[in-house]
C-alpha cells in the first residue's frame, strides 16, 4: 500500500502513539483544488493529523471535522475523516503565494495567521462534541498539540510534514501523534521529550525512506512499542448526484421555481472535490415535485 497509518501502544501502555504516511491523499487534494504549495503544505498537514484523530474514534459512522477560520490569506481550512482512515478537505483560498519563512520554508503559520480551530466530532449523540482553541502559531502540528492539551486534556505530541517537489507535485508527507496516559511515569517522558528535542523533521525522516513504523522507532528511540495492523488511508470524497439532489430537495420551492423558470439547469459543485454535477430543468421539475 502506498499511504498507510499504524496505531500502536508503547512503554506498557504508558503512550498511545500515531504515525501516518500520507503524500498520495496529499497529492489528491491537491491536483483536485490546484493548490499553490504552501496551501498544499497547509491542507496536507490537516489532513494528515485528522486521519490519525479520526482513527481515534471508535464508531463505525463516527466522523471528525476540523475547521479553521484565520485572519491571513488563507482565510480557512476545513477538513473531514471517519474512522476508517478515510479523509478530504478544501482551503478557503487555495492559490495564496507567500515568500519562504525565516527558516526557508513554505511558510504555512503565515498563510493562516491570527485565527481558531474547531475540532467537532460526530458520534452518534444528540449533539456533537465541539472543542475551539486558538492558532498559536499557525503551523498546524503545534495547534493541534494545544488542542489535544488545553481542550481534551491530553498530553500530546504532534508532529506533520509535507515537502514539495520542484515541479509544485507532492514529494512526501505524513506525521506522527503520541498521546500520554495519565499514569506514565516521570522518567518516560522525560526520555520522550529528549527524543522529540533531538529529532530530524518529519519531512526529513520520510526523505530517507521512513514508514510510520519507521516514523514511530525514530520518535521512541528506544521506548519498546507495538504497532497494530497496519490500515490503509486515503483522499475519499463520498459525494454524488444522489445527495446532492437531496440538498436542492431542501431549499425553498420558491427558489427552485426559479431556477426552473430560468430553463438553463443548474451546476452545483462539491466544495471537497471540486465534482461538478448538472441538473437539468427537467430534473429541477422533478426535485420540485
Amino acid at each position: 500500500m502506498s499511504d498507510y497509518m499504524v496505531r500502536a501502544t508503547a512503554a506498557n501502555g504508558q503512550i498511545r502513539a500515531f504515525a501516518v504516511t500520507s503524500k498520495e491523499l496529499v497529492e489528491t487534494a491537491r491536483r483536485h483544488h490546484n493548490t499553490s504549495p504552501v496551501i498544499t503544505a497547509a491542507l496536507g498537514r490537516l489532513m494528515s493529523g485528522a486521519v490519525m484523530m479520526g482513527a481515534m474514534m471508535k464508531g463505525e459512522k463516527d466522523l471528525l471535522t476540523i475547521q479553521i477560520q484565520c485572519s491571513g490569506p488563507a482565510k480557512a481550512l476545513l477538513v473531514t475523516a471517519d474512522a476508517k482512515g478515510n479523509v478530504k478537505g478544501y482551503p478557503g483560498v487555495p492559490d495564496v503565494i507567500l515568500p519562504p519563512n525565516q527558516n526557508g520554508k513554505l511558510d504555512v503559520g503565515g498563510a493562516l495567521g491570527l485565527g481558531v480551530m474547531s475540532v467537532i466530532k460526530d458520534i452518534g449523540m444528540k449533539e456533537p462534541y465541539v472543542g475551539q482553541t486558538e492558532l498559536k502559531t499557525g503551523e498546524i502540528a503545534d495547534d493541534l498539540t494545544y488542542y489535544f492539551a488545553s481542550s481534551e486534556q491530553i498530553p500530546s505530541s504532534v508532529g506533520l510534514g509535507v515537502l514539495m517537489n520542484k515541479n509544485n507535485t507532492v514529494k512526501q508527507a505524513g506525521g506522527f501523534i503520541l498521546q500520554l496516559m495519565p499514569f506514565t511515569d516521570e522518567e518516560t517522558i522525560c526520555k520522550l521529550e529528549e527524543r522529540i528535542a533531538e529529532m530530524e523533521s518529519i519531512t526529513a525522516l520520510l526523505e530517507k525512506g521512513d514508514t510510520p513504523e519507521l516514523l514511530l522507532k525514530e520518535v521512541l528511540g528506544d521506548i519498546p512499542f507495538e504497532a497494530a495492523e497496519a490500515v490503509p488511508v486515503q483522499f475519499r470524497c463520498d459525494c454524488s448526484k444522489e445527495k446532492i439532489a437531496k440538498s436542492l430537495a431542501a431549499i425553498s420551492k420558491k427558489d427552485l421555481d426559479e431556477m426552473i423558470a430560468d430553463g438553463k439547469g443548474i451546476e452545483v459543485k462539491c466544495h471537497f472535490c471540486n465534482t461538478d454535477y448538472h441538473f437539468s430543468t427537467e430534473e429541477l421539475q422533478g426535485i420540485r415535485k
